[in-house]
């Protein structure tokens, strides 16, 4: 049965509700290990506890490939459906087979992730507290810090949307980020934007954000595609014609030498 109208706005809106708030719960589930050390940083970050810190970083950097990555995965799996148009898919179904499915490349990538946010953090930290008079090289971490993390929802979008080796997601991923600066900023800022309702309403975590952040994420990235696969289609058109002008004036010519020829022999005749 379809509503109209007004009923019919409040029963869309419930819907997507539903599935947003069914698929967070789901990634909260999957992510509980990570989720659960991430809680424990930052209590113990409040008491200035810092032996237990520097603990909460390893069981983070360890649990994050193995939990948080093939979960981050599972997600956007559903909203590219999403995107895609097909928006009654099954949600737990779609959930748990592209969490099967991308589980090694989530995994590899994770680990590849987490070293390098691990290695510039901690070169951030140390330029900025242990070398004042290089604070500059700190900021221009702070800025990669910042592209390797939107280049990580690039990251996600391929592992659900192409198949291929890790090693050409992972740079294509990295390559996508920095070609489109304009699709970088608008990500960040979305992000940071729910990222800011989050920390206000904590709740929200649990239900919305980090689906809205996915579907949001995974449309810019799709958007781009869209583009940059129609300036190929033009491309590839322009090659043809410029091919086919070519070809065309080929054999103009060799009709051209052919009157020629029949001309000369006429006139020998």
């Amino acid at each position: 049965m379809e509503f109209k109208g007004a009923m019919g706005g409040i029963y869309r809106l419930t819907e997507w509700i539903t599935r947003l708030a069914a698929t967070n719960l789901l990634w909260a589930i999957c992510s509980s290990p990570f989720l659960f050390f991430l809680i424990m940083k930052l209590l113990v970050m409040q008491q200035n506890l810092a032996n237990e810190s520097l603990q909460m970083n390893w069981a983070i950097a360890i649990v994050a490939p193995l939990t948080l990555f093939p979960a981050t995965s599972a997600l956007f799996t559903v909203v590219r459906k999403w995107n895609m148009g097909d928006t009654d898919v099954p949600i737990f179904r779609t959930f748990f087979v592209g969490y099967k499915e991308n589980y090694k490349q989530s995994l590899i990538g994770g680990i590849f992730y987490t070293l390098l946010f691990a290695i510039m953090y901690l070169d951030y930290t140390v330029y900025m507290t242990q070398f004042r008079n290089m604070q500059l090289v700190g900021i221009i971490m702070l800025v990669l810090l910042l592209l390797l993390f939107v280049s990580l929802f690039n990251f996600f979008s391929m592992v659900v949307h192409y198949h291929m080796s890790i090693g050409l997601i992972i740079k294509n991923a990295v390559l996508l980020t920095l070609i489109r600066p304009f699709r970088v900023f608008s990500t960040l800022l979305g992000s940071g934007l729910l990222f800011y309702i989050g920390f206000r309403y904590p709740v929200l975590f649990v239900f919305f954000i980090i689906s809205i952040i996915a579907w949001f994420a995974f449309f810019n990235f799709y958007a781009t595609f869209m583009k940059m696969q129609e300036q190929m289609e033009k491309m590839q058109q322009k090659k043809e014609e410029e091919e086919a002008a070519q070809n065309d004036d080929g054999v103009d010519k060799i009709g051209d030498l052919e009157t020629s020829d029949v001309k000369n022999d006429n006139l020998q005749k």
